[in-house]
């Protein structure tokens, strides 16, 4: 395998490998670590996201780094392109390995090679298998940092929740397909001048928004996107769609809230309660035991509902963004 040694590296028996001179057997063990991690960290079955990997390692198609010793590779990085962005999509360092160094290593390698793409102008991840004391990080000038709250729940407290007492303009659906291009529409008005806007910028425009949604209903990454416990808010008098709570399943026996938002015009009233309480009712009904979902701490008043309704913090990480380079 070809390898380039980083002679300023802390770790300098470790190559650090292109991905696109390895293959599927040479990830075996750190891909079924890996799964196994997610399975015990955060009850997500990764399977799905590792078989994606071996696919595009074998077709010579993933980008990124690896770190190997005596051929043995113990950590990596990949990364993909959205426009003018660029995704850094898992990196992991195998558990006996664990260092901030190896994982500063590998994030370093993807950032800095996507920096020197012209076209990309944009670096966004959300790294939830990464610990603490990664700093200090490359270009670090261009970064910003969000904490991120990884929450669950156990679903047999759901059926306490009260409903609540809806507003007689609003009705409530299932989710359809045909929603799908009026929530490219809600997301970025529900996201304007938030935080997650600044974290993830698909929530900022229409094209973006449609790209995050076909993702969430097409793509293993969030799980399989779960029809029956996902659902919207209508304007009874416009039929415009004020809010939705999308969700998938991700392991066996636990769902995940993937999307929730509300019309600005809708704020404040409850809405926000009732899709997320008709979400989860929809994953008890269907035999799942647990419920996850990922928030940006700052955003201390979705915090708080959420913990109202019965999640709990099990994990927290942080999203990074490098920009204006």
């Amino acid at each position: 395998m070809a390898a380039v040694i980083d002679p300023a590296s802390t770790a300098p028996f470790a190559e650090l490998v292109e991905l696109r001179d390895l293959r599927s057997p040479d990830l075996a063990e750190l891909l079924e670590e890996e799964t196994a991690a997610w399975r015990d960290s955060l009850e997500w079955d990764f399977q799905g996201s590792a078989e994606l990997v071996r696919r595009f390692l074998d077709q010579r198609s993933l980008s990124g780094y690896a770190l190997a010793e005596e051929g043995r590779v113990f950590g990596y990085s990949y990364f993909v392109h959205d426009e003018h962005k660029g995704l850094i999509g898992d990196l992991y360092v195998r558990r006996a390995r664990t260092k901030p160094e190896h994982e500063r290593r590998l994030l370093t390698a993807v950032v800095e090679l996507l920096m020197q793409i012209p076209y990309v102008n944009r670096i966004e991840t959300q790294l939830m298998m990464v610990g603490p004391g990664l700093e200090p990080l490359a270009a670090a000038r261009y970064l910003k940092t969000y904490e991120r709250n990884f929450m669950r729940i156990e679903l047999d407290r759901i059926p306490a929740l009260r409903a609540w007492e809806s507003q007689p303009g609003i009705h409530f659906a299932g989710w359809e397909d045909w929603h799908q291009e009026s929530a490219a529409y809600l997301i970025p008005e529900a996201y304007r001048d938030h935080i997650d806007s600044l974290i993830n910028d698909q929530y900022d425009t229409v094209g973006g928004a449609r790209r995050f949604l076909y993702n969430i209903v097409q793509y293993p990454g969030c799980g399989t996107f779960f029809r029956p416990a996902s659902h919207v808010a209508l304007d009874r008098d416009t039929g415009a769609l004020v809010g939705l709570s999308l969700t998938s399943l991700v392991a066996d026996g636990v769902g995940h809230i993937t999307q929730i938002c509300v019309a600005p015009s809708q704020r404040g009233k409850g809405l926000g309660y009732e899709l997320l309480r008709r979400s989860l009712v929809g994953l008890h009904q269907a035999d799942r035991r647990i419920a996850t979902l990922t928030v940006t701490a700052a955003n201390r008043e979705a915090v708080y509902l959420y913990e109202q309704m019965g999640f709990v913090t099990t994990r927290k990480f942080r999203a990074f963004v490098w920009e204006g380079f």
